[in-house]
Parts: structure tokens; C-alpha cells; sequence
């Protein structure tokens, strides 16, 4: 997997991630198809910031999202937009120097509905 992680998941799932980022603590598991380069889950940690950062365990194959406590809660309400939009559509989540929540090396990530494509409205 390089670039970027392509994050896809039903509203259920994306409300659960995002309650875990709030909280800063959680293991949320999936199941990658045989022989796939998809994530076997992701993993929430609190710290000290500033910032969320966003990196791969590759050993797991494990998501790890780390931060301060009002980053996370920022990456929490991207995940529950995305996780109650109705008319598809996806989220791209990438740092560039000066951004406000993310911090310098994290993964870029694309959120994406599972209504699909771009919005309807």
C-alpha cells in the first residue's frame, strides 16, 4: 500500500471509527479479502500532538491514528460527515504544510460513501 489509504466503510462503521478518534483509544478490525493489500484494521491512540498523524503499521497492516485531543475531534466530524451523507460521494484528507488538524507525515486518506461517486446535489 503507498500513497494514499482508500478508506471505505458502511455509516455504521465510519461512526464507530469516529467515536474511537474522539475517545483517542480503540482497535477496530475488517476483514481484507486473501491475498488483498487492505488493512486489517485501525488503531486509535491519544497523544500529545499537536495535530493527528496518520501512519501504517505495515507489519499488521494496521491504521494508526494518533493526536491531541481537539485534532481528533475535527477527524471525528470529517468521518461523521461523510457517514451521514446521503447522496455519495468522498473525502479527501491530506496535509499540506499549515494544516489545521493534520500533522506533518501523516497518510493521505480518501473517505468515501457507499452511495458512491461524486454527490448527486
Amino acid at each position: 500500500m503507498h500513497g494514499e489509504v482508500d478508506l471505505t466503510a458502511s455509516a455504521e462503521e465510519l461512526n464507530r471509527l469516529a467515536d474511537a478518534v474522539t475517545e483517542g483509544e480503540g482497535l477496530l478490525s475488517s476483514a481484507p479479502s486473501p491475498g488483498s493489500d487492505a488493512l486489517a484494521g485501525t488503531e486509535i491512540k491519544k497523544a500529545a500532538g499537536p495535530g493527528v498523524l496518520v501512519h501504517l503499521d505495515s507489519e499488521h497492516q494496521v491504521l494508526v491514528t494518533s493526536g491531541d485531543t481537539a485534532a481528533r475531534v475535527v477527524l471525528a466530524d470529517n468521518l461523521r460527515g461523510m457517514a451521514s451523507a446521503e447522496d455519495g460521494g468522498h473525502l479527501h484528507i491530506d496535509y499540506f504544510p499549515g494544516h489545521f488538524y493534520l500533522a506533518e507525515g501523516s497518510l493521505p486518506l480518501v473517505v468515501n460513501s457507499l452511495h458512491g461517486g461524486m454527490p448527486t446535489r
